[in-house]
């Protein structure tokens, strides 16, 4: 089976990949506007991209009407966000976080989430959220209808259970992140490991 997603399946081209590429990392990203308004949203077309420097980049989408979404447009104005991963505990209250709400209104109210002072940006970061990548905007690429942010990591906030201060590790045992699956509704947890070593 062939599909030309130029052509004959273009309009299935999210449908189809966002079923394909799995399990996809969830950033619940946080930002805030020029005047202060705080808007939380969770982005799965997301992922690091390197470490020196540290950088992560998401894609926001356009609303249905073709503006952009809030997450956007105040990255566009202020230029800094906040990374909130998503584990099994905070499942429920990152989906409330994708309801379209008025700009303005919070999602973190309705989805009884906690803001948390960050270190280095303004937007907050989610209390409850297992890790937290404070990110400055390095850039944002436009590709056709595509967005995509590319940030800086100036700051990681994570519980304390989850690092080891000695061995300077993350004890990836006890990050049960979880991940998504195909569109539009399916989402899969990251308990169930196997560990399969690099040749040498």
């Amino acid at each position: 089976m062939e599909l030309n997603l130029e052509t004959d399946y273009a309009d299935r081209a999210y449908t189809i990949l966002a079923s394909l590429v799995t399990p996809r990392p969830i950033a619940l990203v946080t930002t805030i506007s020029a005047d202060g308004k705080v808007n939380a949203a969770p982005f799965s077309f997301f992922n690091l991209l390197g470490a020196k420097p540290p950088i992560c980049a998401f894609a926001p989408g356009d609303r249905d009407n073709g503006t952009p979404k809030d997450t956007a447009l105040n990255i566009r104005a202020m230029h800094e966000f906040v990374v909130n991963l998503v584990d099994e505990s905070v499942a429920e209250a990152m989906n409330q976080c994708a309801a379209s709400l008025p700009f303005g209104e919070s999602e973190l109210t309705r989805a009884g989430l906690t803001a948390a002072p960050s270190s280095v940006v303004k937007p907050p970061r989610i209390a409850e959220s297992p890790a937290s990548l404070e990110c400055v905007e390095w850039g944002t690429l436009q590709i056709g209808s595509n967005r995509v942010v590319i940030g800086l990591i100036k700051r990681i906030h994570l519980r304390d259970e989850l690092f080891d201060a000695e061995k300077k590790r993350v004890r990836t045992e006890k990050l049960l992140t979880i991940g998504r699956m195909a569109s539009p509704h399916w989402y899969c947890k990251t308990g169930e490991r196997f560990e399969m070593k690099r040749p040498d």
